[in-house]
């Protein structure tokens, strides 16, 4: 039923902005019957991300709310606190700071790629070396 590796960041904050982008765009604030409370911290389903990952909904929670909300939130120079994930917020619960984790997300996609770009043209490179040696 689940993975026997947990899921990076990466691909747990990759889930949760490809699950809720359109629910982050879509806010009107002057709508009264609006689904949330602000348009920054977007409520998501942590069961819901935990079983499109096929790992236990703890894993997801667990994650945000003690390694990457510890992470990424920060303090201002004013003492105010930003957080990526909040427990509850008025009415909404499970709540992301939906910017703060795109900016995430983007700076861990190019990372990654400035990572696996140059891997993968080292290993085209080596099987081109070793096919012209065999051939």
């Amino acid at each position: 039923m689940f993975h026997k590796s947990p899921p990076t960041d990466r691909v747990i904050l990759r889930k949760i902005h490809e699950r809720y982008v359109e629910k982050f765009g879509d806010f009107d604030r002057h709508d009264p019957t609006k689904e949330r409370e602000t348009k920054i911290f977007v409520p998501i389903d942590c069961e819901a991300i935990a079983s499109e990952l096929g790992v236990d909904p703890d894993i997801v929670f667990g994650r945000l709310y003690y390694h990457l909300n510890n992470k990424y939130g920060y303090t201002d120079p004013n003492g105010n606190r930003t957080s990526l994930f909040v427990f509850s917020l008025k009415t909404d619960r499970h709540a992301v700071h939906f910017p703060l984790l795109s900016a995430i997300l983007a700076d861990m996609e190019q990372s990654w790629f400035r990572f696996a770009f140059p891997t993968m043209l080292a290993g085209f490179a080596l099987i081109i070396s070793v096919l012209s040696a065999v051939c």
